[in-house]
C-alpha cells in the first residue's frame, strides 16, 4: 500500500486529473480519494475585532440564589 498527499487544481469544467507514478506491478487497484478544500488564510481572518466587547460581567447581588431562583421557575 502506498499513501499519497498531494495538493491539485480542479479546471473550471470541475474535473480533477491526477496522474501518479508508482512502483506498483500492472493489474487492478483498489483508490480511495479524499478530497479537502483549501482554504485560503484571508478566509479564516475574522471579519470583525470582538476585544471592544469581551470581558467580565460584574455580577451584583448573590449569583447562587439567582441560579436556584430562575431554576424553580421551570
Amino acid at each position: 500500500m502506498e499513501v499519497f498527499q498531494m495538493k491539485s487544481t480542479v479546471g473550471e469544467s470541475g474535473d480533477l486529473h491526477i496522474e501518479i507514478p508508482t512502483k506498483l506491478p500492472p493489474g487492478q487497484v483498489s483508490i480511495v480519494v479524499i478530497l479537502n478544500p483549501v482554504v485560503p488564510n484571508s478566509v479564516l481572518e475574522a471579519d470583525y475585532d470582538f476585544s471592544d466587547v469581551a470581558g467580565k460581567l460584574a455580577w451584583q447581588g448573590d449569583a447562587v440564589a439567582m441560579q436556584r431562583l430562575l431554576r424553580d421557575e421551570w
